[in-house]
């Protein structure tokens, strides 16, 4: 019931209750809000970027191999 109130704007919650939040689902306070840089990203890409952030160095050091070429290769395509 509170989250439906917070989600239309008819109740907002305390900065505790923000906190809480921001814990539960890892994410800073100002995502939350709408502020910020992290709240233009797509969930599903800061997902994916927290999934990469918890690997050993060498996996991610493929993996952003594998992304600037699949960048440059979109960029290419687009020219």
């Amino acid at each position: 019931m509170m989250i439906g109130n917070y989600e239309r704007n008819t109740n907002m919650p305390s900065v505790d209750i923000l906190l809480k939040i921001a814990k539960v689902f890892d994410v800073p306070i100002d995502y939350l809000v709408g502020e910020g840089k992290l709240a233009t990203y797509d969930k599903g890409v800061l997902k994916r970027i927290n999934d990469i952030e918890q690997l050993p160095l060498e996996d991610k050091q493929h993996i952003f191999y594998m992304i600037d070429n699949l960048v440059k290769a979109v960029k290419l395509k687009s020219l």
